[in-house]
C-alpha cells in the first residue's frame, strides 16, 4: 500500500525542484486544462490548476436564448451524462412555471438519467483502468456505452449531445424498438459489468495502483463542498435522488454505496456499485411505469402535433411563438438540482418576466471538486495523480463552462 510522502520534513541541504507541466495537451489530463507542477524527483511538491482553456461563457449565452433553445447549452456541460443535464434544466423551468408533470413521463425520465449514470460511470471506471495500463477492460466495457447511445440515437436521433425531451416531458411515447434495445441492455450489461469487475476490483496490480492513491477524509471533502461519488467514497451517504427527491425519485428502492477511505479504489468500487443500483431502478421504473400522458398542460412550450399546425390557426400561432422564443415566463427566483454522474448539478434561475433569463448559474460539480486536487496529489508520485485526475472524473467541458 502507497503513503504519501512527507515533503516538509527537515532536511540539511537545499533542495533543488523542477517544473512540470501537466497540460493542457497532455492526454491523461482528459480534458484542456493545466497543472504547473513543483517537483522533488518524481513526488509533487505543489500542483498549481490552471482552467479556462475551453471557458465558452455558456451562462452569459443562457441569458440570451429563450428558454427551450437552453437545452442545447447543458448538453456540452458533462458531455458524457448529457441527457441527465438536459432534465435538470427542465425540472429548472418547470419549477419556476409552477407546473405539475405527469407521473408517465417522470419514470421515463428517470430511466433516462439511470442510462446515462451508466454511461458516464462506465467511461470514468473504464478508463481509471487505462491509466493503471489495463487496457483491456476498456475496450470490452465500451461496447455498452455504445448500446446507450443507440437508445439515445432511437428517442431523438442524437448520441452524445441529445438535447432529449422537452421542458414539461417529451414530445411523444418511446415507440417498441426503443423498449427493445432498452430490455436487450437490461438482460446483457449485468453480465458485461460482472465480468468488467472481475477483471479489475481484486485484480492485485490495479490494487496495488488505486489503494490509498489520492485519498480524501470525509471532513476535507465537505470542507471542498464535495458530492458525488467522490463524496460517497469518503464515508458520506450524501445524495440528492434521496435527500431532495425528484421526478419521482421517491418511488424507487436503491441503495447509496459508500466507501471508507476516499481514495481511487473507493471511487473506483462506488461507481461500480452504483451501476448495479441504476439497473435496478430502471427495471423498477420499467414495471411501476403508470398510465397517462408524456406531457404537461403547457402548450408554450409543447410543439403542437404537424396536423394540427397545418390545419388550426391557433397551433400555428403556437408553433411560431415556440420556435421564435416568444413566450414569456413569470418573475421568480429558483434554485434546482440533480444527481449528475460527478455530483451535485444544479442550476440558479433569475427570471424577471421576459422571454430570457435574467441570470443562470449553473452549479458544476466538477468545477467544485477540482479545487481540491492540489491537496490531494500533493506528496504523491507524478502517476498517481494522472490516477487521482481519472478517478474524480474531471470533465472539462463542466469545469470551464
Amino acid at each position: 500500500m502507497k503513503e504519501k510522502i512527507d515533503i516538509n520534513q527537515t532536511v540539511t541541504e537545499e533542495k533543488e525542484y523542477s517544473t512540470l507541466n501537466l497540460g493542457p495537451t497532455h492526454p491523461a489530463t482528459h480534458g484542456i486544462f493545466q497543472n504547473v507542477l513543483k517537483m522533488d524527483g518524481e513526488i509533487i511538491h505543489e500542483a498549481t490548476p490552471t482552467i479556462g482553456y475551453i471557458h465558452r461563457a455558456f451562462e452569459k449565452l443562457a441569458e440570451r436564448r429563450p428558454y427551450a433553445q437552453i437545452t442545447p447549452i447543458t448538453d456540452r456541460l458533462n458531455y458524457c451524462s448529457s441527457p441527465i443535464n438536459n432534465m435538470g434544466w427542465y425540472m429548472t423551468v418547470e419549477k419556476l412555471l409552477g407546473a405539475k408533470i405527469p407521473k408517465r413521463a417522470e419514470y421515463h425520465r428517470v430511466i433516462i438519467m439511470e442510462l446515462s449514470r451508466i454511461a458516464d460511470h462506465i467511461i470514468c471506471n473504464s478508463v481509471i483502468g487505462v491509466d493503471t495500463g489495463a487496457m483491456t477492460g476498456f475496450l470490452y466495457i465500451f461496447q455498452w456505452r455504445e448500446k446507450i447511445y443507440e437508445i439515445f440515437e432511437e428517442i431523438c436521433g442524437a448520441r452524445l449531445t441529445t438535447n432529449i425531451g422537452r421542458i414539461g416531458g417529451f414530445d411523444q411515447e418511446w415507440n417498441k424498438k426503443t423498449w427493445d434495445l432498452i430490455n436487450t441492455f437490461l438482460e446483457e450489461y449485468p453480465k458485461g459489468l460482472t465480468e468488467f469487475s472481475n477483471l479489475l476490483e481484486r485484480n492485485k496490480i490495479f490494487m496495488d495502483r488505486t489503494i490509498n492513491c489520492g485519498p480524501i477524509t470525509a471532513e476535507m471533502a465537505l470542507s471542498y463542498s464535495f458530492t458525488g461519488p467522490n463524496l460517497r467514497a469518503a464515508g458520506i451517504d450524501y445524495d440528492v435522488r434521496v435527500m431532495n427527491p425528484y421526478s419521482s425519485y421517491e418511488d424507487f428502492d436503491f441503495q447509496i454505496p459508500v466507501g471508507k477511505s476516499g481514495d481511487t479504489y473507493d471511487r473506483f468500487m462506488v461507481r461500480q456499485e452504483e451501476m448495479w443500483q441504476s439497473l435496478s431502478i430502471i427495471k423498477q421504473a420499467i414495471k411501476k411505469m403508470p398510465d397517462g400522458p408524456m406531457h404537461a398542460d403547457l402548450p408554450d412550450f409543447f410543439m403542437p402535433p404537424k396536423e394540427q399546425v397545418y390545419n388550426n390557426m391557433e397551433a400555428l400561432i403556437y408553433h411560431f411563438k415556440i420556435v421564435m422564443g416568444e413566450t414569456d415566463v413569470p418573475k421568480g427566483e429558483v434554485y434546482h438540482c440533480v444527481e449528475g454522474g460527478n455530483g451535485e448539478l444544479g442550476f440558479y434561475l433569475i427570471s424577471d418576466g421576459g422571454r430570457t433569463p435574467f441570470r443562470l448559474h449553473f452549479r458544476r460539480p466538477c468545477f467544485i471538486y477540482y479545487q481540491a486536487y492540489p491537496e490531494m496529489v500533493k506528496g504523491i508520485m507524478l502517476s498517481d495523480a494522472i490516477l487521482t485526475m481519472s478517478s474524480m472524473n474531471v470533465i472539462a467541458g463542466e469545469l470551464d463552462a
